[in-house]
Parts: C-alpha cells; structure tokens; sequence
C-alpha cells in the first residue's frame, strides 16, 4: 500500500506540475536509457524506467508561509502557502524534492521555487502546505531525508502553480 500511495502522490505532483516530453530528430518521444523494471502498474512506477530518486542526505527544514503569501517568490511567481513548494539556496527552480520527516516518517513531494533559508543551520524553508503534510507546523523545525525526483526523458517546467 505505501508504493501505491507514493506512486498516486507522483502522479498528482506531474499532472499539476506538468511536463513535456523530450523528443529526438524524428520528433517521436525519446526513448528512457535504462535497464531498470518499465512502468507496468502504478505498484511499480517509482521503480519505473523515467523515475530516478537521487539521494541527497538528511536535511534541517523549516516552514514559512502567512508573512510571505501572495508576495513574490525568487523565481517571478506568486508565492501560495498552501501550495507544495520550498526554498533552497542553490538547487534549480523546478526541482522536485521526496521529503520524508524523520520521527514521523510522513512523506510529501515539494517542488523548489524560491530561495533560502536565511537562518544559520537550515537548509530548506517549506510552505505552509508542506510542512503540514510533513506534521511539523507545531514544532517549526525537523529532520528530513531529502531525495531530489530526476525524470529522464521529461522536462519540468519553471512555472507557477498558483
């Protein structure tokens, strides 16, 4: 049931996110490079030929939200604290982060559209959204494995949501 739940959880994220799919001269859709198990029910997409969950390690992320919604975020769009979005210093706009809280193990998908956090120590600011999800609105501050979601063969768009 968690692999079912993790794979509706990345199709929800694709179809409000959106793609497009890289094409070769032809102007067919490029074929994935990989040996790796291909897509054959949603028990299996993460494993899927597309879908890479590259390991970043174990971060400090924190949450921000009702001083900063509707402002702009660093990216040009309108910053939503209910949407599932995060700040990181250096990574790409765009990137999409598997984020799984340490103590709880509750797990949410969040895509990078601003920068930050500016707080010594930290190394992620979430939304309002996200760190519900995460369960760590209380508290403000916890532990998170971080893997950042590659999809070969897909280009994620930096765009807004909102």
């Amino acid at each position: 049931m968690k692999s079912l739940t993790k794979a509706i959880l990345f199709i929800v994220m694709i179809l409000l996110v959106g793609f497009t799919i890289v094409t070769n001269e032809e102007g067919k859709a490029a074929e994935p490079t990989s040996d790796k198990t291909e897509i054959v029910n949603e028990e299996n997409i993460a494993n899927s030929s597309i879908v890479d969950f590259v390991k970043k390690g174990v971060w400090t992320a924190s949450w921000y939200g009702p001083r900063f919604n509707g402002k702009l975020t660093a990216n040009g769009e309108t910053f939503n604290q209910m949407a599932f979005t995060a700040a990181h210093k250096k990574l790409k706009f765009g990137t999409l982060l598997r984020l799984t809280n340490l103590k709880n193990h509750k797990s949410t998908v969040v895509r990078i559209n601003d920068r930050g956090p500016y707080v010594k120590g930290r190394q992620l600011d979430l939304s309002k959204a996200a760190a519900i999800s995460l369960g760590i609105l209380r508290k403000g501050v916890a532990r998170v494995k971080v893997e950042q979601i590659d999809l070969k063969g897909v280009n994620v768009p930096i765009v807004s949501l909102n």
